[in-house]
């Protein structure tokens, strides 16, 4: 990205069965002129901001990408997708959680939620949750830092 490193991997994401967001009528998040096929990475090389960013800014923006390349016109993620996306690209952090009462909850919720369809906020609060809970995270705060 602009000479910077991303710790993201450089593939292209794509679902079978989801259309194609360069057809799909322009969100009210952003213009959707990148097709999925090009890499995550490559797309957000296209913020100049990011440029300079922080691993923490660069990991948002990320998040936020993903959620833009897979929501509908509206800026709204289906509980479908979501699902999807949490099997697909959170997979590291929802693994061994699907038998433990919290995670189950917390796919009840989203099951539950009124409107069938996860706005941004929705979203990151979601995958936050996911992750105070999950047993990856635990092993990353046992990680030592070396100093």
């Amino acid at each position: 990205m602009c000479g910077c490193m991303h710790s993201t991997q450089d593939q292209a994401l794509h679902l079978e069965g989801e259309p194609n967001p360069s057809a799909a009528a322009t969100s009210t998040l952003a213009p959707r002129t990148m097709p999925r096929s090009i890499s995550i990475s490559k797309q957000l090389a296209s913020i100049k901001a990011l440029c300079k960013g922080s691993d923490l800014e660069k990991a948002i923006a990320t998040a936020a990408m993903i959620f833009r390349n897979f929501s509908d016109p509206d800026g709204k993620l289906g509980k479908a997708t979501a699902k999807n996306l949490l099997q697909t690209q959170f997979r590291n952090f929802t693994e061994g959680q699907e038998t433990k009462p919290r995670y189950k909850d917390l796919l009840s919720e989203l099951d539950e939620h009124t409107e069938n369809k996860l706005d941004f906020e929705d979203f990151m609060i979601l995958l936050l949750s996911i992750t105070v809970r999950s047993d990856l995270l635990q092993n990353i705060w046992s990680v030592k830092i070396m100093q």
